[in-house]
């Protein structure tokens, strides 16, 4: 989101260049058959997340005081609102055992969706192999857990109800395609709205800096679009808030429509 994230390609400025994923560390290693080793920034900023969760944690802790702190308001208010939804899509008695996933989903997502808002940082979620990852990890965990609870009557779910026995074979191949295509749609939902928040922020960034930088009255008419930034900045800040939500709903879904198979 920054001017130095910008890469000259054919003479023109690419503001696809803050997704490059790069080697910061490297190292070759003489066993295993030529062991290579490499630190990339991705894997550098999850690492990030996943101390700043820790950190999180340990603060909102609050050495075990009865009288919550700043910290401790946050987390549980991200709590209270992860809980409601576990319990609204799945059930109070079977969604409390899938809880501590969820929450730790939705704190994961999140802070790496507002660390990518950190000027010179890098955005992970915007890359889909991670939310791809993520979104083929959920939806093969609900599968397993559909065929344990109710075995081979888990594929009772790819048949609609009330269903024309001429239209059973194409109406099961569209709700098998349908269920195939959550592992692709769950995790390109969150990297496309990340992805496409950040390019805009980037070129409009370049083109407010070239204005800015024409002239002592371009400099004052470049304040405009400067504004538009940082108000669109904010609305980034929402977004990341909104994605890390709609990706635990619809885990949640997921996991209800296997245990219930609806």
């Amino acid at each position: 989101m920054t001017m130095e994230n910008f890469k000259v390609v054919n003479g023109i400025l690419s503001p696809l260049d803050q997704f490059e994923v790069r080697n910061l560390f490297s190292l070759d290693a003489p066993v295993l058959g030529d062991l290579h080793l490499s630190v990339t920034n991705i894997g550098l900023y999850l690492t990030v997340a996943a101390m700043i969760l820790l950190g999180l944690n340990e603060l909102a802790n609050n050495s075990q005081k009865i009288v919550p702190n700043n910290w401790s308001i946050s987390i549980e208010s991200l709590y209270a609102t992860v809980h409601s939804i576990v319990i609204n899509q799945i059930n109070s008695n079977n969604g409390q055992r899938y809880l501590p996933f969820i929450y730790a989903l939705f704190l994961f997502i999140l802070i790496n969706n507002l660390i990518g808002m950190v000027p010179y940082s890098f955005s992970s979620t915007a890359h889909f192999i991670l939310t791809f990852s993520l979104s083929f990890t959920v939806v093969i965990g609900a599968t397993i857990l559909g065929l344990q609870k109710h075995g081979l009557k888990f594929f009772a779910f790819f048949v609609p109800a009330g269903c024309p026995l001429a239209l059973l074979p194409l109406l099961v191949l569209i709700e098998f395609i349908s269920y195939l295509a959550r592992n692709v749609s769950l995790g390109l939902r969150l990297s496309a709205n990340i992805l496409s928040g950040h390019m805009l922020l980037n070129i409009l960034a370049g083109f407010c800096y070239n204005i800015m930088t024409s002239g002592f009255i371009f400099f004052f008419l470049g304040l405009i679009p400067l504004m538009f930034i940082i108000a669109f900045s904010g609305l980034e800040i929402g977004i990341a808030f909104i994605q890390a939500q709609v990706f635990v709903v619809l885990t949640s879904s997921y996991i209800k429509d296997a245990l219930d198979l609806h």
